[in-house]
């Protein structure tokens, strides 16, 4: 459906004053403001490619690629029809589909010039850039506003065939005083594109578990409630949690990027051992200001040194174990709050 947004300002405590929305030639500059600050789209991704020109004679406005090493499409409406915009989007994807690691790798390259891609990943996510691109891609079409006929046909090819596909619309508003205010309205719910996706398509990429269904599996394993604890005490502590195909992960702002440190793993639980966690103690450090030491203070009996994969260097490393008590849970929250006594 359209979205109709309206902005008000509140003002001396309890007066509303409503915001106009502005006319602007907002799509000519949407893409810039993409480019400068992905995050006003999704902080989870990151800009490798801009008007890259694929073989098929068409120009992609923006391919960014996410945590995973999936690639992203961003294609702006601009003064396109909705048979235009959709058909060439899906075109772009043709030919993004077929790109090798290397292909991928050279356009990213391409794109940040001095700073490798392989640099400016880890410093994005934390994370290293994984062994497998382009597993899969998804699709968004980024607007000032959706036509009807536009919203009809991504919607049918999400919901029907799940196809990876989105609209985002950006609504620009000015304030009396010269202010300038900008509003992101997804067509679809992220979360449920991506989930038809991994389970209508044929995606190669196996779903990654919802949070209903992490807690599900909690359950049957026995430690449901401590699980559902856990979760609600770590969360106010983190910037934001996602989720893969076997934890929940705490994620921080580290050094301008977004990282996880702690991952709570139901799948390896059970109610005689409690629930299985693995903790990043650099990435402690670092966010929180709690020394490896300090951290194994906090941490319950029977942990062991542990590394995301062999030889991993210390922000890959850190501690796993299982919380087996609310009592243990609420020791590693004060932990992190810095309150080690």
């Amino acid at each position: 459906m359209s979205q109709n947004v309206r902005v008000w300002r509140i003002e001396a405590g309890s007066e509303l004053k409503e915001v106009g929305q502005a006319q602007l030639d907002l799509e000519s500059r949407l893409e810039d403001w993409l480019e400068g600050d992905i995050d006003i789209l999704d902080r989870d991704l990151l800009v490798i490619g801009r008007q890259i020109q694929t073989d098929f004679g068409g120009v992609i406005d923006l391919l960014c690629i996410d945590v995973a090493g999936d690639l992203v499409i961003l294609e702006l409406k601009r003064d396109k029809t909705p048979r235009e915009i959709v058909a060439q989007t899906l075109d772009y994807a043709s030919w993004v589909d077929a790109l090798s690691h290397d292909q991928v790798t050279a356009i990213a390259n391409s794109y940040l010039g001095e700073a490798s891609f392989e640099a400016t990943f880890l410093k994005r996510f934390g994370e290293a850039v994984p062994d497998q691109l382009n597993n899969d891609h998804r699709m968004v079409v980024i607007a000032s506003e959706i036509d009807a006929s536009s919203e009809r046909i991504i919607t049918y090819l999400s919901d029907r065939h799940g196809v990876s596909i989105n609209a985002a619309t950006f609504q620009y508003f000015k304030e009396s005083d010269g202010g300038e205010l900008l509003t992101r309205v997804f067509l679809l719910q992220p979360d449920e594109v991506d989930y038809r996706a991994r389970t209508k398509s044929s995606s190669k990429r196996k779903p990654n578990l919802t949070y209903e269904q992490l807690e599900s599996i909690a359950t049957e394993r026995g430690v449901g409630p401590l699980y559902a604890y856990a979760v609600e005490a770590f969360r106010p502590f983190f910037e934001g949690t996602r989720t893969t195909q076997s934890n929940i992960s705490f994620v921080a702002e580290i050094g301008g990027s977004r990282g996880a440190v702690l991952n709570l793993i139901p799948r390896d639980s059970d109610e005689l051992s409690g629930l299985a966690f693995q903790v990043y103690a650099s990435r402690v450090d670092e966010r929180f200001g709690v020394t490896q030491d300090r951290l194994r203070e906090c941490l319950p009996d029977g942990i062991q040194a542990w590394q995301y994969y062999p030889d991993a260097p210390p922000n890959w490393s850190g501690f796993a174990g299982a919380l087996r008590s609310t009592v243990e849970v609420d020791a590693l929250a004060t932990g992190l709050a810095g309150d080690v006594s």
